[in-house]
């Protein structure tokens, strides 16, 4: 009994309890499980590659449904503004139905002009309100970054080389982002 009692006491000093051991001094027993060290000194290497491997393999399938989470909210938040920007065009669709539907035997090309150029002034609007630019450049200096030129025309002015003569067709950027070039007609002094 005495033997245990000794052996008792010594893992006690050894860890401080009895206030007797020494701090600095290195532990003379690796084996000893401490108290505060949950998993234990003494644990088998095997174990403690299992409980990192398993600890991996959650951290991994937790990275994986975060991922997935959010790859299903990014899509669902474009659906939801694609959604939003069609919701818009469908007012303009309804106003150029009602123009298509015009009873010919009574109205005028005056009424079903000045309705196509309402549905036209609503849909750039539309446009507008949606962040899009139009590009429209005549008499500005040519900018090969926003337009195309289809053609030369040609001048004897030299304060009009490189000047937008004519838009062939207008373009279009959304939000800084250039959806299609403008095609145009450059003045070249020859």
């Amino acid at each position: 009994m005495t033997d245990s009692v000794s052996q008792e006491d010594q893992r006690l000093d050894d860890e401080g309890v009895n206030g007797s051991a020494d701090v600095g001094a290195p532990e003379e027993d690796a084996d000893v499980t401490r108290p505060d060290d949950p998993e234990g000194s003494a644990a088998d290497p095997g174990e403690d590659f299992e409980q990192l491997s398993d600890r991996h393999l959650r951290l991994v399938a937790e990275f994986n449904n975060y991922r997935r989470r959010t790859e299903q909210e990014r899509l669902g938040a474009w659906a939801r503004a694609q959604a939003d920007m069609v919701a818009k065009f469908l007012d303009v669709l309804d106003d150029l139905n009602r123009v298509a539907q015009l009873d010919l035997s009574n109205a005028t090309v005056e009424a079903i002009m000045e309705g196509v150029d309402l549905v036209e002034r609503k849909f750039v609007r539309v446009l507008e309100d949606s962040g899009v630019e139009v590009i429209d450049p005549v008499g500005q200096p040519f900018d090969p970054e926003r337009m195309e030129a289809m053609m030369r025309v040609p001048v004897d002015s030299e304060h009009q080389d490189d000047e937008v003569a004519q838009v062939f067709q207008k373009g279009y950027s959304l939000k800084g982002v250039l959806v299609r070039p403008a095609r145009v007609s450059v003045y070249k002094n020859e």
